[in-house]
């Protein structure tokens, strides 16, 4: 399974595979040259906004940067055999690591959703970002209690609950009190 300290070596492998400069990419992502720089080299730990614009911007799927063996039939995720994929924050140029991400079908090819364990970790939400991005999530509460900014609403999600939107609405994911949550999540995102 793929490693935070991968991702930024694989987009920075697929853009020069692309013959894409650094500079191109940021223009093509809407994200700054300092962002993509930063990624690449692994100083900045981005939401999955900018990863999903990067992305599309490459013409590849979210999890080719997740991937790292293809598997043509089912994928399945044993329990004892999951591995910390990436940290997340949901402030595109902050590093503030409040997430934390399983895939939990990294070596599943061609696949349309992104599904992930995601352990989130209490932090002031005041700190955090909305994010937007084209596509859909889906959300299910295993444990604790979730807050949910969408657009102009915040929702609290408990353990059982869940929420399906549309990601293009700017929003956030965070624990709703100290305690922290788990959940999974299923990201659609159109390459």
């Amino acid at each position: 399974m793929a490693d935070e300290k991968n991702i930024g070596t694989k987009i920075k492998s697929i853009r020069e595979s692309k013959q894409i400069t650094a500079e191109e990419l940021a223009e093509r992502s809407q994200l700054s040259v300092d962002q993509i720089n930063n990624i690449e080299n692994d100083t900045n730990v981005p939401s999955l906004a900018p990863l999903i614009k990067i992305a599309r911007a490459l013409g590849v799927r979210l999890g080719t940067f997740l991937d790292d063996d293809e598997n043509l039939g089912p994928a399945i995720s044993r329990k004892n055999e999951a591995v910390e994929t990436i940290h997340t924050s949901n402030a595109e140029e902050k590093t503030v690591k409040h997430n934390n991400f399983f895939a939990l079908a990294p070596q599943k090819s061609g696949r349309a959703m992104e599904p992930f364990f995601i352990e989130i970790n209490a932090i002031d939400d005041g700190t955090l970002e909305l994010s937007a991005h084209e596509g859909e999530e889906f959300i299910y509460v295993l444990e604790g209690t979730l807050k949910i900014i969408y657009g102009q609403n915040t929702y609290i999600l408990n353990a059982g609950d869940s929420i399906y939107y549309d990601s293009i609405v700017s929003h956030l994911v965070c624990a709703a009190d100290e305690k922290g949550a788990k959940i999974i999540a299923s990201v659609y995102a159109p390459a």
